[in-house]
């Protein structure tokens, strides 16, 4: 039987169980993903929210979830092999089709309307280290700590790493998320919340829509891997670890 959450549950518990709630938490600007662990309380109170109002629209939003996207809400029943590929299959692929799209807009607009509207440079700079960041970093999950983790499920003794234990890669993807989630705010604020100027040509619009579904899209992506992934990752590691050093004791 699935637990009733409350405010001293963490923002990722609740989008773990029920992701429709990512809804309300976007609406609020209460990070889920990066700052995922939490409590609810602790989160609406930095941000300076009324946290009872807040639960109350979780309730709500649970209550009348009935559509939700299957794939989302079997997410955290999945194998860690199953996660990785879905993570690969569906936000690798969309960052992969999308960043290219995303770099044309983008430089289309801050050169034709960038004396005009000062915060495009700087909206046009978070971008790019965004870009710059997210590129590489998706090598390195899908030729490094994926087939680790991979490796790790099929295992009955904990594996050897040249980069020793798993945590290692998963503290640095976390890093690095929280790197890309300082520049998606800089591009949300920059971009005071998407906002289309007056006079914004259709250009301007894709460009906007578009840095949108992006910022969506990653929150969901990195609260998958930090709230889901890489805790039951680094838990069977550790399991296999102290099988291990029982069976040596053993001996």
């Amino acid at each position: 039987m699935t637990k009733t959450l409350n405010l001293t549950d963490s923002v990722g518990q609740w989008v773990t169980e029920h992701p429709a709630t990512s809804r309300v938490f976007e609406q609020h600007r209460i990070d889920y993903c990066c700052g995922g662990g939490r409590p609810l309380e602790e989160a609406c109170r930095m941000g300076q929210i009324d946290a009872q109002a807040v639960l109350e629209k979780l309730l709500d939003v649970i209550a009348s979830d009935a559509g939700e996207d299957a794939s989302e809400n079997d997410f955290a029943s999945k194998s860690l092999a199953d996660m990785c590929d879905s993570i690969e299959a569906t936000h690798h692929q969309y960052l992969k089709r999308e960043l290219p799209r995303l770099t044309q807009l983008v430089d289309k607009v801050v050169s034709v309307h960038g004396s005009q509207h000062a915060w495009l440079e700087r909206m046009g700079t978070s971008f790019q280290q965004l870009r710059d960041e997210l590129v590489p970093h998706m090598l390195k999950e899908e030729q490094i700590l994926f087939p680790a983790i991979r490796t790790i499920e099929q295992s009955r003794a904990l594996p050897s790493f040249p980069f020793g234990s798993v945590d290692n890669p998963i503290r640095m993807m976390e890093h690095e998320h929280d790197i890309a989630g300082q520049a998606l705010r800089d591009i949300h604020a920059a971009s005071s919340d998407f906002t289309l100027p007056e006079g914004g040509c259709n250009t301007f619009r894709a460009m906007l829509d578009g840095l949108r579904e992006l910022e969506a899209d990653l929150h969901r992506h990195i609260h998958k891997e930090n709230n889901v992934l890489f805790p039951r990752a680094s838990q069977l590691a550790a399991e296999l670890g102290e099988a291990s050093a029982q069976v040596s004791a053993a001996r």
